[in-house]
């Protein structure tokens, strides 16, 4: 399997590890606490495997970068939580990091 289908994985489980930290309640509610846990192992555990192929520095890039965009939009969709012009121009500029660096970085393990 290729590595950006593992850094898709982190990603997602990132995604899904950050969002439902807002819903754990410590041990009373044991399904967000849980799905935190396990995707946060998920996500450091396929980051190993990317790391052996694209460089620690852009494969974090690439995950810190696309997990903040897609958490705010998570965090939109489930907690109904907005961003204003500044926070989304900003993520805006993340994105467009991502894409230089997919586009034009000859350390992207391509």
């Amino acid at each position: 399997m290729s590595a950006y289908y593992y850094l898709a994985i982190a990603i997602c489980a990132e995604v899904i590890a950050t969002t439902c930290m807002k819903a754990v309640k410590g041990f009373s509610t044991p399904l967000p606490l849980l799905l935190v846990i396990a995707g946060y192992a998920i996500a450091f555990w396929m980051l190993i495997l990317v790391v052996r192929v694209i460089p620690v520095g852009v494969t974090y890039a690439i995950w810190a970068g696309m997990g903040i965009v897609m958490v705010s939009i998570a965090a939109l969709v489930v907690y109904g939580q907005k961003l204003d012009l500044p926070a989304i121009l900003g993520m805006a500029l993340i994105v467009l990091g991502v894409v230089v660096i997919q586009l034009f970085s000859k350390t992207t393990g391509h």
